[in-house]
């Protein structure tokens, strides 16, 4: 009867099957958690919005420490409810190897690793040199237009993703240095964290010593450290937009401070990633095997004013921005990207597309080794 009553409805009111179904998806979050403004609130919050969108029941697990990640993930498979679960970040990556062996019935989705694969494995990674690219190129054309020695960049853990930044960082300063006939220096470190505001706040305040005309942060939560030191010598000098910036990781983070220091953002839509996985498996397309995101499709993008509006509102779910500050930050963040001259810009808007047709591969690395040897190229008179 039961059954007969539901068919009734999808014939009378035309609803679809689709949308009568109910999933479950699981997230377990890396050690940086919830709260770092950029790769595990981004993930959170593309899972949340699939969730909603398909009528599923979403559970969050923070990790406290990397020890965390197996009994995590081990706890929502063995319930068998859920249809998906989604391991955010390259550091789970072994506990997922385990695990997905562990239930082979289980579909994962994981952030980040492509090393780790199997018949019930998402994997979504992400070209971040490429729009990392885009950041290295305008610090350094910000740098010359204001007489800065160098660009800087605080990266967390020296782990392959973080190569892919760092190599595409140091192209787009070199980039803009034959451009412009500029020599601009670069001044880069690994805290060894994601989660250590502190440490992000010495390695910015030391760059700045050094000439640095801001700072990209690449480091999870630690970015927040790297914008105190950045609103601290704003604060110093009476000054409220303009020299010293601050770069955003992940997220659009322009918003962060009301709008006033941020130049721009390396967006990863790791919320993008979190989405497709859901919406694969609840519209039954899931896929075993890697999937890269870069400019081309979208999962990667230097930040732009069409998403600005967005992002106010997902600092404002976060508890970061106060509703009441929407139009004051908007207000800010034009003064402050005013500050960058037009023709800047339109060469940001240059190397952009020459990376979507292709004449411009941007390089990665994904070794020490890999690393090394870009390093080795594009020095940029780097300790």
């Amino acid at each position: 009867m039961k059954k007969l009553l539901v068919l009734t409805l999808v014939l009378v009111l035309g609803i679809s099957v689709l949308s009568l179904a109910q999933g479950k998806v699981g997230v377990v979050l890396d050690v940086g958690g919830r709260g770092d403004l950029s790769f595990n609130d981004m993930a959170f919050k593309g899972t949340e919005e699939a969730a909603a969108e398909f009528g599923w029941e979403m559970t969050e697990l923070q990790s406290a420490t990397a020890a965390d990640y197996l009994p995590n993930i081990r706890n929502l498979a063995r319930t068998g409810e859920y249809d998906l679960i989604i391991c955010v970040g390259f550091l789970l990556g072994d506990a997922l190897a385990e695990a997905s062996a562990e239930f082979p019935d289980q579909k994962f989705a994981i952030i980040d690793v492509d090393y780790i694969t199997g018949p019930n494995i998402m994997n979504i990674v992400f070209r971040e040199n490429e729009m990392s690219a885009l950041v290295g190129a305008l610090m350094a054309m910000a740098a010359n237009e204001y007489g800065y020695a160098n660009a800087g960049i605080v990266l967390g853990i020296e782990i392959p993703v973080l190569y892919h930044f760092e190599a595409g960082f140091r192209f787009g300063i070199d980039w803009a240095n034959q451009k412009l006939g500029s020599s601009i220096g670069l001044q880069y470190t690994y805290v060894g964290s994601f989660t250590d505001l502190a440490l992000g706040k010495v390695a910015t305040e030391a760059m700045l010593s050094k000439g640095a005309v801001g700072v990209y942060g690449v480091a999870g939560s630690v970015g927040i450290g790297d914008l105190e030191a950045i609103t601290e010598a704003h604060a110093n000098a009476g000054t409220t937009s303009g020299a010293p910036y601050f770069f955003g990781v992940d997220a659009n983070q322009d918003y962060l401070d009301l709008g006033m220091h941020t130049l721009a953002s390396g967006m990863k839509r790791v919320d993008v990633a979190a989405y497709t996985a859901v919406a694969a498996v609840a519209n039954n397309t899931f896929t075993s095997g890697v999937t890269s995101l870069g400019l081309t499709e979208g999962g990667v993008a230097i930040s732009k004013v069409s998403d600005l509006s967005e992002f106010i509102e997902f600092g404002i779910r976060g508890g970061s921005v106060d509703p009441d500050d929407f139009y004051t930050t908007i207000a800010n963040w034009a003064t402050n990207r005013a500050t960058i001259p037009a023709a800047i810009w339109d060469a940001v808007d240059e190397l952009e597309a020459a990376i979507l047709n292709g004449s411009i591969v941007v390089p990665t690395a994904n070794s020490g080794e890999e690393m090394a040897a870009v390093r080795a190229e594009y020095t940029l008179g780097s300790p």
